[in-house]
């Protein structure tokens, strides 16, 4: 056989070419190149797959995602009208209890001013000497010359305190409680926040974000007012609440303003229930203690007294 014979035979294409060292080359690269493309093939036809999983997962989680969100904005809507009709109601009701009970209060001043006529009339000379214990303890109304403290919350635009140790931008109950017990240490003779009157044992709370005096709300602005000597405006001046105040309304925005006023007027407060103490029957006094009898006036609630802020 000829080398013209072998040359067809040579130029057919094979997938390896064999290098002189053909053992070396074998142990160097053991795979056909055949075998090799087919696991490359394998590779990419799972990466393939892999892909198409994760995007029919994805969307079926996208498409249970929207429907979820579909149903909760649906309830969300369907539920609205009868979340407003319920505020609604609970609105109305609270409006129709203050009415009712500004009008038990009008009548509880119209009896009390008729029980004060008769007892004046059976009373005789001792009726203004009544009258004036009256004015004194905040059970009966009195007029004069005296003050006015306003307090309102800080605008809206305004209320950007952001250091806690300023206090909130609002009027607080102990604001009131400073500012009423401020004018009873300069020389108040009577005091009433926002048409409430106060008397020995009164208080001022808060419930949330709401204010009551004697357990009913008042709302802002507040105005403290109170009657008293011709220099109580420049006495509650000097007080420590009221540069307090001061510098709250600085700070966040508060107005607190004082006032001058003639001629003011203040209810009289509704009758208090007194309580009074009384020795047990069956009490036995122990060693070194006595027991004592009697009753107690009225005493000053303790949240009638605060520091302010």
């Amino acid at each position: 056989m000829t080398d013209s014979q072998l040359r067809p035979e040579s130029r057919e294409p094979t997938g390896r070419t064999y290098a002189p060292d053909f053992l070396t080359e074998l142990f160097r690269n053991p795979l056909d190149p055949g075998y090799a493309d087919a696991a490359a093939r394998r590779q990419v036809g799972a990466a393939v797959r892999w892909r198409r999983s994760v995007r029919a997962v994805s969307l079926v989680v996208l498409v249970v995602l929207g429907f979820l969100f579909a149903v909760a904005y649906r309830q969300t809507v369907a539920a609205a009208p009868g979340r407003q009709q319920a505020r609604e109601g609970l609105v109305a009701q609270i409006e129709q209890r203050e009415a009712e009970t500004d009008q038990l209060s009008e009548r509880a001043d119209g009896l009390r001013a008729e029980v004060a006529r008769q007892r004046a009339a059976a009373l005789g000379t001792e009726a203004a000497q009544l009258h004036e214990l009256e004015a004194g303890t905040g059970l009966g109304r009195v007029r004069g010359d005296g003050v006015v403290v306003r307090l309102a919350d800080a605008p809206p635009d305004e209320q950007l305190v952001t250091d806690p140790g300023l206090g909130p931008p609002r009027v607080i109950y102990l604001d009131l409680q400073g500012v009423a017990n401020g004018l009873w240490a300069s020389g108040a003779e009577a005091i009433s926040i926002n048409g409430q009157r106060l008397t020995a044992t009164s208080t001022i709370r808060s419930a949330g974000q709401a204010i009551l005096v004697d357990f009913r709300p008042v709302t802002g602005p507040y105005e403290v007012s109170a009657i008293g000597p011709d220099e109580l405006r420049k006495r509650f001046a000097q007080t420590r609440i009221a540069a307090t105040m001061q510098q709250v309304a600085a700070d966040t925005g508060v107005a607190f303003e004082v006032r001058d006023a003639d001629d003011l007027t203040l209810p009289a407060a509704p009758d208090p229930r007194l309580q009074y103490a009384q020795p047990s029957a069956t009490a036995t006094p122990s060693p070194g203690r006595s027991v004592s009898s009697g009753a107690s006036g009225p005493s000053a609630s303790p949240d009638s007294f605060g520091g302010g802020r």
